[in-house]
């Protein structure tokens, strides 16, 4: 089922484009963030954005769930209707429902799959995962660590090990075959273009949402009641292991450096794993157990931090670290391959995921604050979501010319976008 919402205007001459993602506000998750705060931006340049999601979130259309085994239909349907120049897809695999075949691999697919055989309608694809055979096989054996999930069948839990394995090439080979039928692909670093196999560097965006002045740090401080005269290094995402955050309560922490942690549910995630903190390490180590903060809180809980940890056992990229840079901190990350793409440019430390290697990368931080911290004040003007707009807006023209297809502007009149006001079903 899907539905037009009331209340929508539009400057009938400019791009339209339908923007998908499962994912989206308040419903909690980075996609949906990100995507928001994209939307959002192209609205304010002129575009025309609607934003097709989940029913839970407060996009233009819904319908899209990962149990929603007509996804793929739902979108032809809409894309029918409404006619945009341009479909532009959020990836990530499991909001449109991975199912991972277990006896043949080149069964595994999504529910999205085969609308990019059936769409006539240019395609845009922006990847949010793209992972090397160690991570992958990471993500599996870091849930048999977690005793809520521990499956006590060892010939279940075998199994489960058996069917990621056999599924790595299927799995990137998901990625691939949607940059070869999209006429452009966005990826968020050189990591993930090498791995996918293409496409365009966009970085996350991301932007401060209160302005910075002399007194705001201290002002953030006072508001999560944390201390105005140490250092901290932030530690903030969803509560998963895939985090990391179990060698934080080993590391030696210097003296003049607290560590504040913040986590939440991911909405679509059933893992909620929670770190330990021991008696030793509790002033140490804060965790405040605020939730998903919304976009003020959240700006400000960076604005009260010098830097941020990142000691994730998987990663494709990280927008918690684009957060943090565009407050200008600089990281401490484990050396996968995402985060040492950013550290050579001299906006962190990456190193070997171990308690001892992130206390000494602590160490080498504060000796060499300065140096990180110019680094990141310079890089983070990249990252404001005027200047992630403006690429994505010539990307969508550069579409446009090389497929020598002006917008429809004589198919777009009131009736196009308010003649759905009415709230209508879609058959599936």
């Amino acid at each position: 089922m899907s539905s037009l919402k009331p209340g929508l205007t539009h400057n009938a001459n400019s791009l339209k484009i339908l923007m998908v993602s499962t994912e989206y506000p308040p419903m909690n998750g980075g996609v949906g963030r990100y995507t928001s705060n994209l939307t959002r931006e192209l609205n304010k340049l002129g575009l025309q954005v609607q934003v097709l999601s989940n029913e839970n979130g407060h996009g233009d259309f819904f319908g899209l769930s990962p149990k929603n085994t007509k996804n793929y239909s739902l979108l032809l349907k809409i894309v029918n209707e409404v006619k945009p120049d341009i479909v532009h897809i959020q990836f990530e695999h499991g909001l449109y429902g991975l199912k991972l075949d277990r006896l043949n691999p080149k069964k595994t697919n999504t529910n999205i799959d085969l609308f990019y055989d059936l769409c006539k309608t240019p395609i845009v694809t922006t990847f949010h995962t793209a992972f090397n055979f160690k991570q992958w096989m990471n993500i599996v054996a870091t849930k048999n660590k977690d005793e809520k999930w521990k499956v006590k069948n060892y010939a279940e839990k075998l199994l489960k090990y058996w069917t990621h394995l056999i599924n790595y090439k299927s799995f990137n080979n998901l990625n691939k075959d949607k940059i070869k039928k999209s006429k452009r692909g966005i990826v968020f670093s050189q990591y993930m273009k090498d791995k996918i196999g293409g496409g365009d560097i966009i970085y996350h965006g991301s932007e401060p949402l209160i302005t910075y002045d002399a007194t705001i740090k201290g002002k953030a401080r006072t508001k999560f009641s944390l201390s105005q005269k140490k250092r901290i290094i932030l530690a903030l995402g969803f509560r998963t292991n895939t985090k990391g955050w179990d060698i934080l309560d080993k590391m030696v922490i210097p003296a003049n450096w607290t560590i504040v942690m913040n986590s939440s549910k991911n909405y679509y995630n059933t893992e909620n794993y929670i770190p330990k903190i021991s008696a030793i390490h509790e002033k140490e180590i804060i965790d405040l157990h605020k939730g998903f903060l919304n976009d003020s809180d959240l700006s400000l809980l960076f604005y009260a931090a010098d830097a941020v940890i990142l000691p994730y056992k998987v990663s494709s990229g990280s927008g918690v670290m684009f957060d943090g840079l565009a407050h200008g901190l600089p990281f401490i990350a484990a050396d996968l391959e995402f985060f040492k793409e950013f550290s050579a440019m001299g906006l962190g430390i990456t190193v070997k995921r171990n308690p001892k290697e992130f206390s000494k990368a602590l160490v080498a931080l504060n000796n060499n604050y300065e140096y990180y911290a110019k680094n990141v004040i310079m890089f983070k003007e990249n990252l404001k979501w005027y200047n992630i707009a403006r690429n994505h807006i010539s990307l969508y023209k550069q579409i446009i010319e090389e497929n020598n297809v002006a917008p429809t502007i004589k198919q777009r009149n009131s009736n196009n976008f308010q003649g759905a006001v009415k709230l209508r079903k879609i058959d599936e």
